[in-house]
């Protein structure tokens, strides 16, 4: 019955798109059902694009200044091959993999999470700021060594700062806006939305047992009418999915090129439109299928995880024999 109801829902969809398609997607309280500060992971048609805490209807700080800031790292948030094309070499947003602009149960939010930091961040093997973590989103999320000024300079990398500077207005602003839906949250209290994309881990199956064939049977049966059968994404109405493998997805040293950790966003993130109803296998097989597909090259990669083991689903990480 579920498979037979998904091309009326996409109808439905589209229909209710392209009505709205001139109306502004912000959160009205009549419409959402939150979760604390949170669009409810339970999302569904009526609230998937609500935004409870927007800067284009929230109050800003008196400060003119900052309240610039935070309103072009939102717009960058929304939109950021546009608004920030010099660290950006795709066609991925941060609102790709942060559902309602940080704001949603279960969709990798943001609120609060300015206040975890400095935090000890595994892959670069340091204390991360909140503007490191951007940084790092840029070079491998964002994929900026593909952008087109990095492209024709050639820089010689030195450390993620010398790609994208930590001081550079598109960071600055990305966290002045974290910042600010952060606010009201106490610095280095435990966020329990924080860490919910994640596996079971008695639901884990290995590596060895996940068949990317198998993910792509439930891939074409389940994902193709939004991401489409190229995986890059149907446009529907003023809406479309960002890449999800090819030159203008991420690349091989993000965090979604793990499998676990792609699987995680899957299970609680998709469908968009009817989040949670994919089992735990189906998530680990799309996502051992997704990262077999060719993504761009970040070439920086064996310098990851110097002070700790590799994770076992870094499938694009050359494995270190004993000593390395």
């Amino acid at each position: 019955m579920r498979g037979r109801l998904r091309p009326f829902l996409a109808a439905i969809f589209v229909v209710w798109n392209l009505a709205h398609a001139q109306e502004p997607m912000e959160y009205r309280p009549a419409d959402s059902s939150l979760s604390g500060p949170l669009i409810s992971a339970q999302t569904g048609m009526e609230t998937a694009w609500d935004i409870p805490k927007s800067p284009l209807t929230g109050s800003l700080p008196r400060d003119q200044h900052l309240a610039r800031q935070i309103l072009l790292g939102y717009r960058i948030f929304k939109n950021t091959p546009q608004e920030a094309r010099r660290f950006t070499g795709n066609k991925l947003s941060c609102n790709n993999c942060h559902l309602n602009a940080g704001q949603r149960e279960k969709a990798m939010p943001l609120v609060g999470v300015a206040g975890v930091f400095p935090e000890y961040n595994k892959r670069a093997g340091r204390l991360f700021s909140l503007e490191d973590r951007i940084v790092g989103c840029f070079l491998r999320s964002e994929h900026a060594l593909g952008a087109k000024g990095q492209r024709s300079a050639k820089p010689v990398f030195t450390g993620d700062e010398s790609i994208v500077p930590t001081t550079s207005h598109e960071v600055l602003a990305l966290a002045a806006y974290i910042s600010w839906i952060s606010s009201g949250h106490q610095l280095g209290s435990a966020i329990s939305w924080r860490g919910q994309n994640t596996i079971p881990p008695e639901k884990i199956i290995p590596l060895s047992k996940l068949k990317p064939k198998l993910g792509e049977g439930i891939y074409k049966e389940k994902c193709v009418t939004c991401h489409a059968l190229d995986g890059q994404g149907v446009a529907i109405g003023d809406k479309k999915p960002g890449p999800l493998w090819g030159p203008n997805s991420w690349n091989d040293g993000a965090g979604a090129a793990r499998v676990y950790t792609l699987a995680g966003m899957i299970l609680y993130m998709m469908p968009y439109l009817d989040p949670g109803g994919l089992t735990e296998e189906e998530a680990q097989q799309l996502a051992a299928y997704i990262n077999s597909k060719p993504r761009p090259l970040f070439p920086f990669k064996h310098k990851d995880y110097a002070r700790e083991e590799i994770p076992p689903d870094a499938v694009y990480y050359k494995k270190r024999g004993p000593g390395e």
